[in-house]
């Protein structure tokens, strides 16, 4: 893909003084663990390792994770709760099973418990989505096994060591589904819970995938009265038979699409009058779709089978290259949570897929951890915007790729509770050139140094691995505005205080 040169890059940006600004809430910078591969055994979890404790958490990925300040993880899937029944991961007696989805032996020891544990050594709260093709019944076991105080499901929980309540107050009933009889079962378990409990927060699937979501007319129709959020989902690049190769320009390119499907979901929901009743949860959200040619799978007869074994082989290894996650990932990232903190009234929620290995911004090996491009901008994002989003307005030179385009900049203008610091986010798309960013506030344009994190690499193409895991980083600076105006480092995220 081809870039059109331009010289003398200049936007304007200016916030508005008429506004206090909207209060987003922090669970859009959540995440996503299934059991794929090396997310949950070898990721978050490792028994026997060096680096983990005597339960088995990898200590270095809590610390990492705790960077994030991620406050809310889903799991166990994800597809693979297509295959997941609860009851068998909880209790001394455990078996590990054939999973068909992914194609490989689950060890099953990583269940409710662990999950529930993990979550809560990082602060984070735990989100269990459901098995859509089990019963309501057994679901609605898992959330008496979990929340219950007294009960026959609260006494195995007892009898299995865990006398207290868990208290999961996040549940998602079924991943990626539409069909009628799924959407029943939504509405009963939902109803069925709401009754049980009122304050548990519920969703389901709405729509995902493709370039706008399509929400079915019989969710709305029979079950969106239960829920609370509707669940989306979506990767921007696609994956094929053999692993697809991305330049930064390409990959940047579709930095508008999160906006655009989120917008469009929103004017569903306002369309059927749902808009007032129900938020979005943005739970499965990345840039790349996982690579996982010739699966998910409805059944596989031999989980050693030459063609099985190969097939997981390579999505292992083709997930997990350390050259796909440059400065494109990065800067989509930041442009995606834009997109959310921009809609705060209708996002509430939003999920990367996943947090740990395959796509996401945490690398895990046996010897230590990698923190990809996209790591670094999610932790800028947790650790350094203030808690209300104020309206931006922005004027921006397009970025020309091929027949396309996408602004060359985006920023994000947020100030704290008190009205008085402000802490600005300034993304320039552009590979090679320099962006002159003239920047107003409600008190006038900006003049003098002013403190600043910033993240860029030494090409739009740099990435983090084992032998360079610091190649991109962000950098404590001073960022000086003459007359309102400073220059932005080609292919960068710079957060401002102001």
């Amino acid at each position: 893909m081809k870039t059109r040169h331009e010289k003398n890059l200049s936007a304007t940006l200016r916030v508005r003084s008429n506004s206090s600004g909207e209060r987003y809430d922090p669970m859009i910078f959540g995440g996503f663990l299934e059991h794929f591969d090396t997310q949950i055994y070898g990721g978050v979890y490792e028994p026997g390792s060096p680096l983990a404790d005597d339960d088995g958490f990898r200590l270095d990925v809590i610390d990492a994770i705790r960077e994030l300040r991620t406050p809310i993880i889903r799991w166990p899937g994800g597809c693979f709760v297509d295959s997941y029944h609860w009851i068998k991961g909880v209790g001394p007696q455990r078996e590990a099973y054939g999973e068909f989805r992914w194609g490989v032996m689950e060890p099953n020891t990583f269940g409710t418990h662990e999950f529930v544990e993990f979550c809560r050594r990082i602060g984070a709260e735990p989100y269990i989505c459901f098995n859509g093709l089990a019963s309501p019944q057994e679901n609605l076991d898992w959330v008496l096994y979990c929340n219950a105080t007294e009960g026959e499901l609260a006494e195995l929980r007892k009898a299995n060591g865990h006398p207290e309540s868990l208290n999961v107050r996040y549940w998602s009933v079924g991943n990626e589904r539409s069909d009628r009889p799924y959407i029943d079962r939504v509405r009963e378990t939902a109803q069925k819970m709401k009754d049980m409990d009122p304050e548990l927060v519920i969703m389901c699937s709405g729509a995902h995938g493709g370039s706008h979501p399509v929400v079915n007319e019989y969710l709305f129709e029979t079950a969106a009265t239960h829920l609370d959020l509707i669940s989306i989902h979506n990767y921007w690049l696609d994956r094929g038979k053999e692993l697809l190769r991305y330049d930064y320009l390409t990959a940047i390119g579709k930095s508008e699409m999160p906006e655009k499907y989120i917008s469009d979901c929103i004017k569903a929901l306002q369309d059927k009058g749902q808009l007032s009743e129900l938020s979005i949860s943005f739970d499965e959200w990345n840039l790349r779709a996982w690579q996982h040619p010739g699966f998910p799978r409805n059944e596989v007869a031999d989980y050693e089978a030459p063609e099985t074994r190969s097939l997981v082989e390579q999505r292992v290894r083709e997930n997990d290259l350390a050259e796909q996650y440059t400065m494109a990932d990065a800067l989509f990232s930041a442009s995606f949570l834009n997109a959310c903190l921009r809609h705060a009234k209708e996002v509430t929620m939003a999920c990367i897929a996943p947090l740990v290995n395959t796509r996401g911004p945490l690398f895990v090996h046996p010897d230590g951890i990698v923190k990809r491009t996209h790591f670094h901008t999610m932790a800028m994002y947790a650790n350094l915007l203030g808690s209300r989003v104020v309206p931006l307005e922005v004027s921006s030179p397009d970025l020309s790729i091929g027949n396309e385009h996408v602004v060359t900049l985006d920023a994000i203008a947020t100030v704290d509770d008190r009205g008085e610091e402000w802490s600005i986010a300034l993304l320039n798309r552009h590979p090679s050139e320099a962006l002159e960013c003239t920047l107003s506030l409600p008190s006038g344009e900006l003049n003098g140094s002013f403190k600043a994190t910033q993240l860029n690499g030494d090409s739009p193409e740099a990435y983090n691995s084992l032998e360079q895991p610091d190649r991109v980083v962000p950098r404590d600076i001073e960022v000086v505005f003459k007359n309102g105006v400073t220059s932005l480092p080609p292919h960068s995220l710079t957060i401002v205080k102001a």
